[in-house]
């Protein structure tokens, strides 16, 4: 299942990613007013495998989803699911600007996970990285003021959550298509939260189901998007491409809904910004030992 290495590509599925993304937080910020986040999650895996039907159609059907890896698919998607949870969550309590600054700390954790469980190189730059992100959180955080929003730590949480995946999705890669990778997870978390959104259900409006149908649309490709980006470049070179989200999110809170980033939050999703430049310079080449 191995590709040619290729950025640009890699590129270009995740600006596929980025714009997406960003609908998918302005949909979360409508729906949690008035819905719980099991039921939206829930309603978002039901428009997603709907949707994804006539693509299995045309690529062999369920046959083709068939798996050696059930339990690396299990694994991720457990993972996966408890950070979205945390993450549409997060929302609810602090603006999209700082959850989305808050999520820009995946790369960090991801450059450590990779460096140990996918052998991949953790160079001078990604340590200089890790730093920087570390700091900037930190900073937006700000624990020594002993104001720390709980919404914070839960944005947190779900970037850390959000990087075990990513490490776990890479290594799907190595022997599952985007689209099979795509199946399970949705497949795994409607299962997973089908009693907590009958518990919690509670009947959406019109405006809300119009509302719910971007989040599965876009929230489904968005996940393609991004598989298929890990399949032309390493996890440490494709989550930073998505250091955009972050302006592009913060612009959004400010016109829709009037959210202003205070200056230690700018001044930290900085610091996570350039570190995750950092994480794009391309390693030394290793010297050839003398024959």
């Amino acid at each position: 299942m191995d590709r040619p290495p290729s950025k640009a590509r890699a590129a270009l599925w995740m600006s596929g990613w980025l714009l997406l993304m960003l609908f998918v937080a302005i949909g979360g910020r409508e729906t949690l007013r008035d819905l719980n986040v099991f039921q939206v999650m829930e309603i978002r895996s039901v428009f997603g495998f709907v949707m994804l039907l006539p693509i299995l159609y045309f690529n062999g059907g369920f046959r083709a989803m068939k798996t050696t890896r059930p339990l690396a698919h299990i694994s991720r998607n457990l993972v996966h699911y408890g950070a979205q949870l945390g993450w549409f969550y997060a929302l609810t309590l602090i603006g999209i600007g700082q959850v989305v600054a808050i999520e820009f700390t995946m790369p960090i954790w991801t450059a450590l996970l990779a460096a140990t469980f996918l052998a991949e190189r953790m160079t001078v730059w990604k340590i200089a990285a890790v730093v920087l992100g570390i700091v900037g959180v930190i900073m937006i955080v700000r624990p020594a003021t002993g104001e720390i929003n709980p919404g914070q730590l839960i944005a947190l949480g779900a970037a850390i959550g959000f990087s075990i995946s990513m490490i776990l999705a890479k290594s799907l890669t190595r022997t599952e298509s985007a689209l099979s990778i795509l199946f399970w997870m949705i497949v795994v978390q409607f299962v997973m939260g089908l009693l907590p959104t009958f518990y919690v259900w509670v009947w959406p409006s019109a405006a809300l189901w119009g509302w719910l149908f971007v989040i599965g649309v876009c929230g489904t490709f968005s996940h393609y998007c991004l598989a298929s980006a890990l399949r032309y470049a390493d996890a440490t070179i494709v989550v930073p491409m998505d250091f955009l989200r972050v302006p592009l999110t913060a612009t959004v809170g400010w016109l829709l809904y009037s959210e202003r980033l205070d200056t230690w939050t700018v001044l930290g999703a900085v610091l996570i910004l350039c570190g995750n430049l950092l994480n794009l310079k391309p390693a030394s080449p290793v010297p050839a030992r003398a024959q």
